[in-house]
C-alpha cells in the first residue's frame, strides 16, 4: 500500500485468486477491478467482495483494457503463470502516465546470489509463520484448488525482459523465496 500510485481511478489486481488484494486496495481507488482465469477463485472472490461497492470481478485479461486506462496493475504470484512477454507489452499500453506495476513475483535460483536468497528463506520462512500464526490453524477443511504452476524463468531473465518492455522498472530479491517488481509508466 505504501507504493500506490499518486492517480487513483481505476487497479487492476491480475490474478485476485479470492480478492484479497481488491477489497484491501477499494478504499483507495475509485473503482478496483479482480481479474482471475479460474472460475471458482472468481467465484469466492466475487462471494467475498459482494460488500464492496466499487470493486468487480471478471475473466478479463490484460490483453482485453484500453491503453492508459488502468492507473494500478497488481499481481501477485501470478506473472509467471502468464507469457511474461506479452503481459508485460500489454502492462506498458494498458497503464495510464504515472500509473504504476507492483509485482510479488517467484523464479527458481539459478546462480549463487539466487541460492543465497534461498538460503535466508529457508531459514526465515517458519519463523515468520510461527510469528503471524503461532497455534496451529482450527481450519481442518483443504483451502479450495487454485491453479499452480512452477515458475520457469530465472531473476536475471526476468530482469532482462523488464528492461527490454519495462525500462526503469526495479527488481528486487526478497526473502519467502520472491522477489518485487516496481515500475511507473513514464509520462510522454
Amino acid at each position: 500500500m505504501a507504493n500506490l500510485p499518486d492517480s487513483r481511478g481505476r487497479a487492476l489486481d491480475m490474478g485476485c485468486g479470492q480478492g484479497g488484494l481488491v477489497r484491501a486496495l477499494a478504499p483507495h481507488f475509485e473503482h478496483v477491478v479482480g481479474a482471475d482465469a479460474d472460475r471458482e477463485m472468481r467465484r469466492i472472490a466475487k462471494a467475498a467482495s459482494a460488500a464492496v461497492d466499487n470493486a468487480s470481478i471478471t475473466d478479463r485479461q490484460l490483453d482485453s483494457w484500453a491503453d492508459d486506462s488502468i492507473d494500478l496493475v497488481t499481481m501477485v504470484a501470478v506473472l509467471h503463470h502468464l507469457d511474461i512477454d506479452d503481459a508485460l507489452r500489454n502492462i506498458e499500453r494498458i497503464l495510464a502516465p504515472n500509473g504504476r506495476l507492483l509485482v510479488v513475483g517467484l523464479a527458481p535460483p539459478r546462480n549463487a546470489r539466487d541460492l543465497l536468497w534461498d538460503s535466508v528463506s529457508i531459514v526465515t520462512n517458519p519463523l515468520i509463520g510461527f510469528i503471524h500464526r503461532p497455534w496451529p490453524s482450527p481450519v481442518t477443511a483443504p483451502p479450495p484448488p487454485f491453479p499452480v504452476k512452477d515458475p520457469v524463468l530465472s531473476f536475471d531473465e526476468i530482469g532482462d525482459m523488464l528492461e527490454k518492455r519495462l525500462p526503469g522498472a526495479k527488481m528486487q530479491h526478497r526473502i519467502g523465496f520472491r522477489h518485487t517488481i516496481e515500475w511507473t509508466k513514464p509520462v510522454p
